[in-house]
């Protein structure tokens, strides 16, 4: 991978920034996201992006401080490409002109949905758009561009958007009203492989690369120091956890531990296939006491969360000083981990939840941190894991989160609750299983509710818990929509949870996308 493969994306908060990222890497084209406040001079040196894209943004241009990218960004001679508030900054900067919206106090017409673009010339960054007259686009916007900057031509135009899309021919940059990104833009994927063709990326970027890029990366911070894994048994612990042993063999001691909050059989099933088919150095922890002591009378979300995260870091130290010598505790964090747990150094786009396992570590520990998959989404960790040569039936697993079933339960975690939810959830995946459905969903699990009902089970009265049923397709986890069971696997499946599972006596089916739910229940 050449090291000057680079494309910047300056991040002004849109909450799909990160879709921008999936359609380049989708391209093999390596990007990262920065907010905007860490974009300047310096940055940009070091950084040396052969393309920028600015993203979208809740702001207004018109507003007094609002988000800008730095002038030198317009000096690097390389091809630009702004994206809704992207488009307007650039017009703002450039000589152009911005209205204020009703939103933002002016008199404008805003626009957000479903609209039409209709061309008014051609452009490079356009090959394959407009075959059909128009384009469907996705907008969502209060301000709108005036007056375009000098230089700039207009190539593209929708009802209430008369600069739909603006460029700039001698200088490469390009700007566009609507969000290419989102699949209500459905041939948005071909205007970003337009752009990074016009940038001249060579898209060599591919798990290949990643993975000797990686490799020589771990082997240079870590060098003959020892590392300890945190391997849940999910994929991206597994996947962290092969690769960095690929770099530095017997140096690596993976650390799995039972925090009580697994599901069915999951312990004996991990320890049983990392000890059997990888030659890998394994601490077993059962821990579950702790965790759950600590746990207990806890209801607040974030506070179980923070709780779990502490322990975690409290018994990997434990674990760290046994083995002699480890400097380094290795993480499958992955970059949706990142961008959902932070608000880019104080950037404007909003923290959703916290990870237990996003933020760094505390000082005490004495530890530093590897993430050998910081910079990867789901299915490219995935992807890498195929590379590695782990077997295709584990790959497929539906990712399971660190905290494990306290965000499953919402409300008091209770053993009580754990062990009915861990009965229900084996119930439901041995469904799935059997209808041949596992491979088409993303990820699914059964969260017990907080709430007792009253049920009628032969010639008695239940109060029961009452359980949700939740399954969603996703390709990276950012966005994600149910999945459409028939009504006839609802029913038998609530059936057999509500007849095999001691404790529930009703089954909900959670119908909720993503946004605005989650994929988690807390």
């Amino acid at each position: 991978m050449s090291a000057e493969e680079k494309l910047l994306i300056i991040d002004f908060g849109s909450q799909v920034t990160q879709l921008i990222a999936r359609r380049l890497r989708e391209l093999n084209v390596y990007c990262e996201i920065h907010p905007y406040q860490n974009v300047n001079s310096a940055f940009l040196r070091e950084f040396a992006p052969k393309a920028v894209i600015f993203s979208g943004g809740p702001d207004s241009v018109v507003r007094e401080g609002s988000p800008r990218p730095p002038s030198e960004v317009y000096e690097l001679g390389v091809p630009i490409l702004g994206i809704c508030y992207g488009q307007q900054t650039m017009m703002q900067d450039l000589g152009g002109r911005v209205d204020g919206g009703k939103i933002s106090g002016g008199g404008g017409t805003a626009e957000f949905g479903r609209a039409f673009v209709t061309p008014n010339d051609t452009l490079p960054l356009l090959d394959g758009w407009f075959e059909d007259g128009e384009e469907q686009v996705w907008m969502s916007h209060g301000d709108h561009v005036s007056h375009i900057a000098p230089g700039f031509d207009v190539f593209g135009t929708s009802p209430n958007a008369p600069f739909a899309i603006t460029a700039d021919t001698t200088r490469n940059f390009f700007a566009v009203q609507f969000h290419p990104e989102v699949h209500h833009t459905p041939r948005g994927a071909k205007l970003y492989e337009n752009f990074v063709r016009l940038a001249g990326f060579t898209a060599d970027w591919t798990m290949g690369a990643y993975r000797e890029k990686m490799i020589a990366a771990i082997r240079e911070q870590v060098g003959d120091k020892k590392v300890i894994c945190a391997l849940s048994g999910g994929v991206d612990s597994s996947v962290a956890a092969i690769l960095i042993h690929e770099a530095i063999g017997e140096n690596l001691t993976c650390v799995f531990v039972d925090h009580g909050l697994l599901r069915k059989d999951e312990a004996a099933e991990v320890t049983s296939m990392f000890r059997d088919n990888y030659n890998l150095k394994l601490i077993a922890a059962d821990e579950s006491e702790l965790f759950l002591g600590e746990l207990d009378g806890q209801s607040d979300p974030e506070t179980k969360r923070k709780i779990i995260g502490k322990l975690f870091i409290d018994v990997f130290q434990k674990y760290a000083d046994q083995v002699e010598g480890a400097e380094f505790l290795a993480q499958g964090t992955l970059y949706p981990d990142v961008i959902e747990s932070v608000s880019f150094s104080g950037g404007p786009s909003v923290t959703i939840k916290s990870h237990h396992n996003v933020g760094g570590l505390p000082d005490k520990m004495g530890l530093k941190l590897v993430e050998p998959l910081r910079e990867l989404f789901k299915d490219e960790v995935r992807a890498l894991g195929r590379e590695l040569g782990l077997p295709d039936s584990f790959i497929r697993r539906h990712p399971f989160p660190g905290p494990g079933l306290a965000i499953r339960c919402p409300g008091e975690i209770t053993r009580e609750k754990l062990e009915i939810l861990r009965e229900a959830d084996a119930v439901y995946i041995d469904q799935i299983r059997k209808r041949g459905l596992y491979d088409e969903i993303w990820q699914a699990y059964a969260a017990i509710l907080p709430v007792r009902t009253v049920g009628v089970m032969g010639d008695g009265r239940t109060y029961d818990y009452a359980c949700a049923l939740r399954a969603v397709t996703s390709v990276d986890g950012m966005t994600a929509d149910y999945y459409p069971f028939n009504h006839e696997f609802l029913s038998e499946t609530a059936t057999r949870i509500i007849n095999e599972v001691a404790g529930i006596n009703r089954v909900t089916y959670d119908i909720t996308s993503k946004p605005p739910g989650t994929i988690e229940w807390e």
